[in-house]
């Protein structure tokens, strides 16, 4: 935290990486252009919350040979007003060229895309990948070290979809840099006979998940609002579509922030998720399921300590 505030500007390196991540929210803007490692080659993300739709984050991926111009312009750019908070990543040996950043950003526009967690602001999704094999090697490792990065300064649209399957407990991350293991839990299932609806889901790492071809009410039917605008932002997305008897279905496997969020979206109303789901084949709700693994984690640590 270079002024000592969480909300201020914040730089972040990993050993024996020649990355170097800058953050800034916009207001800190003219502090951060004063920086000389923005005046460098790199790449850049602006991010910012969507005025008319508070759950969906928008974000614009860019590159420049001096970004720290390139930031004073989109500053201007009254087409990109969107946007509270930089995130700049420059090379500390200063040996990225236009070239590297140009690859840099054709393939983070990729995975943001791909990663689903975000809405893309860039009008196109260029192509390039003209550079020698050793440096498209050093690029990858580069871009690896960048989605190790961002989710700990709080930005998570470069993690990539948790990957769902029917076998053990535990999952692998894909990526070629950081394999790593994370928790996943069993099945969470929600019926309801009144409406037909039946849905599943799973937890994986931080991430509550509600599988493809789960049910949910084809309309938000409470007068509180909750989470009616994210029930309407995934029917517009094409992530809930029509299916029997006026109910919608999941077209994919969708991310939730918490079990509660993802039981109100399918049932079109405000519920308490952490009651609802229950372990597939079990009464066990995700609260008892939840307590259960605090429980086993305590009694570990006790353990250790005798």
């Amino acid at each position: 935290m270079v002024d000592g505030t969480p909300s201020g500007i914040i730089t972040a390196e990993i050993m024996n990486w020649t990355g170097h991540v800058m953050t800034a929210p916009r207001t800190r803007l003219p502090d951060l252009i004063k920086r000389s490692e923005i005046a460098r080659t790199g790449v850049y993300f602006l991010t910012g919350v969507n005025p008319e739709e508070p759950t969906q984050t928008f974000v614009y991926v860019g590159e420049s040979d001096n970004v720290a111009k390139r930031l004073v312009s989109h500053n201007k750019d009254e087409t990109k007003e969107f946007w509270d908070k930089v995130c700049v990543v420059t090379s500390k040996d200063q040996n990225l060229t236009k070239a590297h950043a140009r690859y840099l950003e054709s393939r983070l526009i990729s995975i943001v895309s791909a990663a689903g967690r975000a809405s893309l602001v860039n009008s196109t999704s260029p192509e390039y990948g003209f550079l020698p094999e050793a440096d498209l090697a050093d690029m990858e490792f580069f871009i690896e070290q960048i989605r190790i990065t961002l989710p700990v300064l709080g930005m998570d649209f470069l993690r990539e979809k948790p990957r769902v399957d029917d076998s053990g407990v535990m999952q692998k991350s894909s990526s070629a840099s950081t394999e790593f293991w994370e928790n996943k839990s069993p099945v969470f299932i929600i019926k309801s006979p009144k409406y037909g609806l039946f849905a599943q889901a799973q937890q994986i790492g931080g991430d509550f998940i509600v599988l493809a071809n789960s049910h949910a009410r084809s309309s938000w039917e409470s007068s509180a609002g909750g989470y009616r605008n994210l029930h309407e932002q995934l029917v517009r997305e094409g992530r809930l579509v029509p299916d029997r008897d006026g109910l919608l279905k999941f077209k994919e496997d969708t991310t939730f922030n918490s079990p509660s969020a993802a039981s109100a979206t399918i049932f079109g109303r405000p519920d308490n998720g952490r009651i609802t789901w229950r372990v597939k084949g079990t009464n066990k709700t995700y609260a008892d399921w939840q307590n259960e693994q605090i429980v086993s984690d305590a009694s570990i640590e006790n353990s250790d300590d005798e």
